[in-house]
């Protein structure tokens, strides 16, 4: 796969401010003065228990996007996600896009994801977000088939990046950001650059501070008000 290639297909590019206008459901936007939390590319031994204590800090629950081969492999971080309250949600069985997907093969991952997160929650989950931000037509249809709603986000921080500091995540952050809005930051450097999530911290306990002086509520995607099947 070329990075020509890649570029074009951007979830910036592609499901920025269309996506939010011309399908809000899809993005997580709702009609509540509330803000989601969401985190992917979880779980990770060292760094979502980082995250996790910034958020315990500011009394705060968030959405956890969880890849499953990395569930089945760190079931203690995820045991610990779901006893703190957090909701957990799917990012499928790897970290793939999928464009390069049959929609059989997606269909049987996401139900061996969704099955693993069952098995910690006693409950179905309910999200389902695809790695990059890419959605095609086998995406939905196999999410239909396995009983999740597909989510993205309205904001995010683009905080995987090598080049972006903290400040630079809290502003790319509060440039879209609206009441209603769900705000996409990762839990994990796994598919990003080396110590991105250590900014990520720094950055996430700021944000919180600022939205909880500003009066906004914020939790998990369960708080949010997306109506069952929107997008």
């Amino acid at each position: 796969m070329s990075r020509g290639w890649l570029a074009r297909w951007t979830p910036g590019a592609l499901y920025g401010p269309p996506r939010r206008v011309l399908t809000p459901g899809l993005a997580g936007r709702s009609d509540r003065p509330h803000v989601a939390l969401t985190l992917d590319d979880g779980p990770d031994t060292e760094s979502t228990p980082a995250v996790l204590e910034v958020l315990e800090r500011h009394d705060v629950r968030a959405t956890f996007f969880l890849v499953g081969e990395h569930v089945e492999a760190h079931r203690d971080v995820v045991d610990d996600l779901h006893a703190r309250g957090h909701e957990l949600a799917v990012h499928g069985w790897t970290h793939r896009a999928v464009v390069t997907r049959s929609q059989s093969e997606l269909t049987s991952e996401l139900l061996r994801t969704g099955d693993l997160l069952c098995d910690v929650t006693g409950a179905w989950p309910r999200w389902y977000r695809p790695p990059f931000g890419l959605t095609n037509r086998a995406c939905l249809y196999a999410a239909s088939s396995a009983g999740l709603q597909p989510v993205l986000w309205t904001a995010w921080g683009r905080d995987w990046s090598r080049h972006i500091t903290p400040t630079g995540i809290e502003w790319r952050v509060r440039r879209t950001l609206r009441p209603g809005g769900t705000v996409l930051l990762h839990d994990t450097d796994r598919y990003a650059a080396i110590g991105s999530w250590r900014r990520t911290v720094v950055a996430l306990d700021r944000l919180l501070t600022q939205w909880h002086a500003a009066g906004l509520t914020v939790g998990p995607l369960a708080e949010h008000g997306l109506p069952s099947g929107t997008g």
